[in-house]
C-alpha cells in the first residue's frame, strides 16, 4: 500500500521559514538601515555625556531647570523610540514581509512549496520581530548607561523603569509589525499607507480629545511606558492637560494584544485568499 504523503501543518512550517528569513533579516540592507537609525541615538547620547562630563553647567534645561540623567533618558526614550524609532520599523519591516517577495518576483516559488500560505507570512514575521528586538534592545541598554549617570547619585533606581521599558519595545514592535504585515498584504503601496497611518493619523487624532485615539497603537503603547510625557513648553502643558486620562496598563496590553492576534490573522487570511499577479 503507497504511502500518502501529507502537508506540514502550519507551525513546523513556519519554524522552518522563521530559521531561513532570520538570517537573511540580520545580514540584509533593512539591518544597515536599522543599525544607522539606532545610532542616532546613541551618538546624541554620547555627545550629552561628554558635554556634561566637560561642563556639568552645559546639562539640558527645561524652564530653566536643570534635568538629570533619568529624566532626559525618559524623553529620548519616548521621543526617539515610542514616538519614532518603533513605529519606523513597524512601517519598514512589517510591509515588507510579503511586498518585498512581491517585489522581488519570488513570491511564486514561496507557495509553490507544499506549506500553508499563511506559515510563510508568520514564519517571516516572527523572524522580524526577533531581528528587530535583537538590535533594538541592546541599543536602549546602551543608551541607559551612556545617559542615566548624568546628574544623578546612581543609576539602579532606574533599572526597574528599563526593564519595563524593553518589553514595551518589545510590544510596540509586535503590534506595530503585524499591523503593516497585514497593510503590506493587502494593498499595492504598503509603505506610503504606513507612514501616513504612522506619523500622520496617529500624531493627528492623539492631539484631540475623542474617541479616534482609540483606533492607534501609540494611544495604547504610551500607557506603557513608565516615564511621564515629556512637556518643553507652554503649548505642550496645554495639551496634555486637555488629555483624558490613559487606559489602564491591564487594558493597554490586552488592547494591543488584540491588535497584535487580529491583524496577524487578517494578515495570514488575505495572504491564504489573495491572487499575486506578477506584473512584467
Amino acid at each position: 500500500m503507497a504511502s500518502v504523503t501529507r502537508r506540514p501543518t502550519l507551525l513546523p512550517s513556519a519554524l522552518r521559514v522563521f530559521d531561513l528569513s532570520l538570517g537573511q533579516m540580520l545580514w540584509s540592507r533593512r539591518s544597515l538601515f536599522l543599525a544607522l537609525l539606532l545610532g542616532g541615538p546613541l551618538l546624541l547620547a554620547a555627545l550629552v555625556r561628554f558635554a556634561a562630563v566637560a561642563d556639568p553647567a552645559a546639562l539640558p534645561r527645561i524652564n530653566g531647570q536643570r534635568i538629570g540623567g533619568l529624566t532626559l533618558f525618559g524623553m529620548m526614550m519616548w521621543l526617539l523610540y515610542i514616538r519614532f524609532i518603533v513605529p519606523v520599523l513597524g512601517v519598514f519591516y512589517g510591509t515588507a514581509l510579503i511586498a518585498d517577495e512581491v517585489d522581488d518576483r519570488t513570491i511564486t516559488y514561496l507557495f509553490a512549496r507544499p506549506i500553508p500560505r499563511a506559515a510563510v507570512l508568520l514564519g517571516k514575521y516572527f523572524a522580524y520581530l526577533a531581528c528587530t528586538s535583537l538590535l533594538v534592545l541592546p541599543s536602549l541598554v546602551l543608551l541607559y548607561f551612556l545617559v542615566a549617570p548624568i546628574g544623578e547619585r546612581g543609576i539602579g533606581a532606574g533599572v526597574p523603569a528599563l526593564m519595563a521599558d524593553l518589553a514595551t519595545l518589545v510590544v510596540g514592535l509586535a503590534a506595530y509589525g503585524a499591523l503593516f504585515a497585514w497593510v503590506g498584504a493587502r494593498v499595492k503601496r504598503p509603505v506610503v499607507v504606513g507612514l501616513v497611518f504612522a506619523f500622520g493619523w496617529e500624531p493627528g487624532v492623539l492631539l484631540f480629545p475623542g474617541y479616534l485615539k482609540q483606533l492607534t497603537v501609540a494611544y495604547y503603547l504610551q500607557a506603557l511606558v513608565p516615564h511621564s510625557m515629556p512637556s518643553v513648553s507652554p503649548v505642550g502643558s496645554i495639551m496634555q492637560m486637555l488629555q483624558p486620562a490613559p487606559p489602564s496598563v491591564a487594558a493597554s496590553l490586552a488592547a494591543l494584544g488584540a491588535i497584535t492576534v487580529l491583524t496577524l490573522w487578517l494578515a495570514a487570511r488575505a495572504v491564504e485568499s489573495r491572487e499575486y499577479v506578477l506584473e512584467p
